[in-house]
């Protein structure tokens, strides 16, 4: 390898620790930081590399099953590089003369660069209100958007969450899809918008999406168990206080979106999670029936793959460290759908889960929800 490489992670989303760089290997791994136990998220940039290079992680195993996303043009687009490219924990990859910028994570990145792209684009749309939650810890922004029909006369009220856990990313890539249709011309969004007021918060853990934490087993408190007593985190203190007001009692569907472990048995297939509450579980099996039949993306949603209360790791001692989201909205009044989905970060039966397919993914969504409320509400 010819050049001066240099590694960092001092970007939005960057998270990487550096051992030592010997020839063509570097010698890397996550950063922990307030982290109970092992995670995998990474996110790294390489400057000044050129020819064949090879990144050896030290510790737990951290790639995905389509190896690496690369993006080369400064985190604008990524793409899978492969699982070919993977071996012994590492990857190796070629750098072109001209490649100054490339960086490598876990999954493909959503910040909030991104969602201000999102919202850049609906620029001026009366039926989208962006908005603030509140400050986070750190004194960000962490923003709240409204959507459909929101004059404040709508008949059904949705709330949707993203990034309890902030290394999440791929959930909100299907989040924006549900909020495309809900804008978009077509029969869901025209109905959405005469019947349905969404709030979105794309970020819960607004300083852990930026900074770059793993999030999930976050110390002293994860963001998902932080729904009881007094909250410690902002975000979900604002939450708590702002929803039962607003819901008015028009709150029917409160929907958490989630990402699983990066590979294994349930973990490479879309699914519900489900409560202990019996009623509340028939109704997401309903609903998963409808998604079912009408889905039209390249990422196939089965029913069978929920994992229900009580089995797999979904049990009682899983909750033991405190009430999460789902724990907490299944128990506001009116509420006819609470539930917890499960969007894998590389591979979903075997098909490539993309910002694009999950965007895809995000508009069968919107078309199930429709189909629900008009018959559940």
């Amino acid at each position: 390898m010819n050049g001066s490489p240099t590694i960092d992670c001092d970007f939005p989303g960057g998270n990487i620790l550096v051992e030592k760089i010997e020839a063509d290997t570097a010698y890397i791994r996550q950063d922990l930081r307030d982290t109970e136990g092992d995670w995998f998220y990474w996110c790294f940039r390489v400057r000044g590399a050129v020819g064949r290079m090879r990144f050896q992680f030290t510790g737990s195993d951290v790639i995905g099953v389509l190896g690496p996303a690369v993006s080369t043009d400064g985190g604008a687009t990524w793409t899978w590089l492969g699982c070919e490219t993977v071996e012994n924990n590492g990857f190796a990859y070629t750098f072109a003369a001209e490649a100054d910028d490339v960086r490598f994570c876990v999954a493909i990145p959503y910040l909030e660069a991104n969602l201000r792209e999102f919202l850049d684009k609906h620029r001026g749309n009366p039926h989208l209100e962006p908005g603030v939650l509140c400050r986070s810890r750190k004194g960000r922004e962490a923003e709240l958007l409204r959507l459909g029909r929101i004059d404040g006369a709508c008949d059904i009220r949705v709330l949707l969450t993203c990034r309890h856990h902030c290394c999440e990313m791929m959930a909100d890539w299907a989040l924006e899809g549900i909020m495309e249709t809900v804008l978009a011309a077509g029969d869901d969004g025209e109905w959405f918008r005469k019947h349905v007021e969404f709030m979105v918060v794309p970020f819960i853990d607004k300083d852990g999406v930026e900074d770059g934490d793993q999030g999930k087993n976050r110390l002293p408190r994860d963001h998902n168990r932080d729904y009881e007593g007094d909250s410690i985190y902002p975000e979900t203190g604002a939450l708590r206080e702002l929803v039962p007001a607003w819901s008015a009692g028009r709150l029917r569907f409160a929907l958490d979106m989630h990402c699983p472990y990066i590979r294994g048995e349930g973990h490479e297939e879309i699914h519900f999670v489900g409560t202990a509450n019996q009623e509340n579980w028939r109704r997401v099996v309903r609903f998963s029936e409808i998604l079912e039949d009408v889905q039209v993306g390249p990422l196939v949603f089965e029913a069978k793959n929920n994992l229900p209360f009580g089995q797999g790791w979904n049990k009682p001692d899983t909750f033991s460290k405190g009430v999460s989201f789902n724990g907490w909205s299944g128990q506001l009044p009116g509420l006819r759908f609470a539930s917890s989905l499960e969007i894998p970060y590389a591979s979903a039966g075997g098909k490539a889960v993309t910002a694009e397919t999950a965007r895809a993914l995000g508009h069968d969504l919107a078309g199930a929800i429709r189909r629900f409320l008009q018959q559940e509400c």
